[in-house]
């Protein structure tokens, strides 16, 4: 076969991203050399990649900074109501391409490197991916700076600068390693400090209450300093702003309380100031209650919330003179959006700075707060939900305790009037549990201070109205909402699917890009030949690149016809990569058994980080890749299945990998999986799924017919039944044979040869105390993954499936989930308008 086109060969044919003008081409090539002069101090003949991608990123960057100066003039012209989304995590990935696609420069960019005689995709891969999140929550963040800008709504994002994000996994002898990302190692051209906005935050110290009124005193303080990133959204030429703090110590920090013998240990310990955004705590979906990652949250809560207050106080561009001294209009203004708990603190600090600093009444401040603030919850598992112990509170931010315990009082106070007599739900709904250690219920405190608490995908947001805030919701029912999650298409289609991208353009225009919905127009071509045809063989073109990339990457010969199933995602128990390991071994066995029966190729990958601390998940790993050592080397399964473990997953990988995937593996317990997203990157990228009805796998069925997934397994109500007469694995184990055949060859050392009670663990986990019910599904599970099989041996009917559910995804575009969010939580009209570019002449 042909050797597929490159993404660069591919984009010399495509209309999607606007033509290449020649003098666009001329101005890039002059402006990249230019770059390249003055950041060079070397000979430009020892110019390095770096140098060339350092070069290519500030000529890009140029395009940004005209757009973003005036985008920013605009909002202090026009005032609009500003939106802040306050978000520990922010998973962006590279930002060049990105930048380019949203620019509508990458076929000038193109044409200008292939003219220096550089490579583009070369210099892309130099780019190191910012991975300052864990996966769903932090990728979300990014998709949503993405639409908030493309949607010219005034939007900042807050969070953390560290200085490593997730850790980079290397696999060892099948086992996980991690290693730090040093991720600013070279610097970061798309980021600009702003020392001119540092901010001082105040840690430890005690409460005194005086006649003039509250005052927090003998703290420490650690600064604040802000760096820049420009959003650009899809050529509307708004440029928004995702701010990031960085911790440093002040330059008197400990020193004065040394005498000159002690200065050197003082200069030291200014470190300890400064971890505060060394690193990302790496676990998705676990609360580690650490006091340097209370730390981390209340830095980056105090932070913000002064930069909101100074903002909304001067609202002139470049001007610090106070504009507006009462703050009763902060919630006309002013709109806060928590991301999951983690910057629950907004909320106390909120209140500290109205009632102590701005001198109003406690239920002024309240009212204020409750109408600014708005909580989104990420999941129902209760290891993952925040509960911070009391003394803890007490010792690094006494007045915050003090403020939360008034919350808690008044807010009891209601539920009694409300309940007389009711004392088990006045402890269930208090924010305060009481046990051995007493703590805060986090979760309690942002629906308590919040005018809206919405979940991520509709069957989540009903769980949580039905179970884990049912008390919450029966006295104020109209808080809670829906929000189903969104991907952004401009990187999740244009920008990583080009192919696929300009395919649709063909038939339908390009207005999709920034109006999904139109993807519909598409149900018009599901039996057009031409369509199934393109979009089968792009679908091939991208496993041939993937397969090269994996030969490469792996050493293992990857077969390109083969159905390449795919599974990458945190590895964590309820999301059952243990469940599709039980698939993988069935069909090792069968085709075993059967040798020569024609057997549908499969190619199946499983990718994921496993937090460092989480014993089970990176045992999970251990398994996965022992099962690939055995499957890969059996001469008489040859290349009809291949088992790989991607190594360390993050957002470039897949963006590769998905437009690559024939199935996409969407199989948590029903009733875990608060949404996901990945699913949506698949369905958009023509994959199919096999999935149980949990997240917004149950919207994805709706959207597209349930005829077009492979949805298998427990319901909620099913699970909820199971829960109430309670689980017994070794019935299914006892029963099923090729269930009891796989677990056997588990335990018994069939997959460690060398060591035969290596995954003991895993295996009393499943017949004794699995939480997740894997065996329950199991029978469902292969019956249905025989199905794929089959369809999969038809390709015509397979891509009639594949269009159904590419043109059933406009729903899951970010821009829909942002436009919600946007008219019934924050108060604020999406707009499709473009401003004017830097060069126009103004209004």
């Amino acid at each position: 076969m042909a050797s597929p086109l490159t993404d660069q060969e591919k984009r010399k044919q495509i209309s999607v991203r606007g033509l290449a003008g020649v003098e666009n081409v001329s101005d890039l090539k002059t402006n990249f050399n230019r770059h390249l002069h003055f950041t060079l101090v070397k000979d430009r003949n020892v110019a390095t990649k770096r140098d060339y991608y350092f070069a290519l990123a500030n000529t890009v960057r140029d395009h940004l900074v005209g757009r973003w100066i005036r985008t920013q003039q605009h909002y202090y012209e026009k005032d609009p109501k500003r939106v802040y989304y306050l978000s520990l995590e922010f998973y962006m990935g590279r930002t060049l391409q990105n930048t380019m696609v949203n620019l509508a420069l990458e076929n000038a960019c193109d044409e200008a490197i292939y003219q220096l005689g550089l490579d583009m995709e070369e210099l892309q891969d130099i780019e190191e991916d910012a991975g300052l999140g864990n996966g769903g929550l932090g990728r979300l963040a990014a998709c949503f700076l993405d639409s908030m800008a493309s949607l010219g709504l005034a939007a900042y994002g807050y969070g953390i600068r560290y200085e490593f994000g997730i850790f980079n996994q290397k696999i060892v002898n099948g086992w996980q390693v991690e290693e730090a990302d040093d991720w600013l190692r070279y610097g970061n051209p798309w980021e600009k400090a702003r020392p001119e906005y540092m901010r001082p935050v105040h840690f430890y110290g005690r409460v005194e209450h005086t006649p003039e009124g509250v005052k927090w005193v003998d703290t420490q303080v650690v600064l604040a300093l802000p760096y820049d990133t420009p959003i650009p959204g899809y050529r509307n030429n708004v440029v928004n702003t995702m701010r990031l703090w960085s911790a440093k110590a002040p330059c008197d920090f400990n020193l004065k309380d040394f005498n000159v013998g002690g200065y050197i240990q003082a200069v030291l310990d200014r470190n300890l100031a400064e971890n505060i955004s060394r690193v990302l705590y790496p676990n998705d979906n676990f609360f580690e209650g650490k006091e340097l990652r209370l730390k981390q949250e209340y830095f980056v809560v105090a932070a913000t919330l002064q930069d909101i207050i100074r903002r909304f106080k001067s609202s002139k561009f470049g001007s610090t003179e106070v504009v507006r001294v009462d703050l009763s209009t902060l919630p006309e203004k002013v709109a806060i959006q928590l991301n999951d708990t983690h910057p629950a603190m907004a909320i106390p600090e909120l209140m500290r700075i109205l009632v102590d600093t701005e001198h109003l009444t406690w239920e002024k401040a309240w009212d204020i707060c409750t109408r600014t603030c708005a909580y989104t919850n990420h999941t129902v598992l209760p290891e993952a939900l925040e509960r911070w112990p009391t003394d803890l509170l007490q010792n690094l931010l006494p007045r915050h305790l003090e403020i939360i315990y008034e919350i808690n009082r008044r807010h009891l106070e209601r539920i009694a009037k409300l309940y007389p007599g009711d004392d088990d739900r006045l402890r269930r709904m208090s924010l305060v549990e009481e046990g051995h250690q007493k703590k805060i219920n986090m979760a309690h405190l942002c629906i308590v201070g919040s005018h809206a608490v919405n979940g991520v995908a509709r069957i989540h947001s009903d769980i949580l109205k039905a179970t884990l805030f049912k008390d919450f919701y029966e006295v104020d029912p109209d808080k809670f909402q829906n929000k189903t999650n969104g991907i952004t298409p401009r990187r999740w289609l244009v920008m990583c699917n080009p192919g696929l991208a300009e395919v649709i353009a063909e038939r339908i225009g390009d207005d999709y890009i920034r109006d999904l919905d139109q993807l519909k127009k598409l149900l018009e071509f599901v039996d057009d030949d031409s369509l199934i045809c393109d979009i089968a063989k792009i679908k091939q073109e991208n496993k041939l690149k993937f397969s090269a990339y994996l030969e490469e990457q792996y050493k293992v010969k990857i077969n390109p016809n083969s159905m390449f199933d795919v599974q990458v995602k945190r590895i964590h128990e309820y999301k059952r990569q243990l469940l599709n390991c039980l698939h993988i071994i069935t069909l090792y066995n069968r085709i075993k058994k059967e040798p020569n029966k024609d057997w549908t190729p499969r190619t199946i990958m499983i990718g994921g980080k496993a937090a460092p601390g989480y014993h089970t998940a990176k045992l999970i790993i251990r398994l996965i890749t022992a099962i690939g050592e055995i499957v890969n080397n059996d001469p008489v399964v040859g290349d009809r299945l291949k088992v790989i473990f991607l190594e360390n997953y993050k957002v470039t990988l897949a963006e590769r990998i998905i437009p690559a995937s024939d199935l996409s593996e969407q199989i948590s317990t029903a009733g875990t999986e608060a949404s996901g997203t990945g699913n949506m990157k698949f369905m958009l990228n023509g994959a199919l799924t096999i999935g149980t009805m949990d997240g917004a796998n149950v919207e994805m069925a709706e959207e597209a017919g349930e005829e077009n997934l492979f949805i298998f397994g427990m319901r909620v109500e099913d699970v909820e039944a199971m829960d109430k007469s309670g689980y017994d694995a070794m019935e299914y184990y006892n029963r099923i044979p090729e269930l009891k055949q796989a677990m056997d060859q588990i335990a018994g050392g069939f997959f460690s040869p060398d060591q035969h009670d290596l995954f003991k663990d895993i295996v009393n986990m499943l017949l004794h105390h699995d939480r997740f019910k894997v065996f329950a599904d199991y029978e469902a599970y292969i019956k249905c993954q025989d199905k794929v099989s089959a369809l999969y041996r038809n390709p015509k009917e397979w891509t009639k499936k594949v269009i159904y559910n590419i043109a059933s995804c406009g729903k899951f575009s970010s821009d829909r989930t942002i436009s919600q969010y946007a008219r019934e939580i924050w108060g604020m009209e999406p707009s499709l308008e473009k401003i004017p570019a830097p060069d126009d002449p103004r209004q």
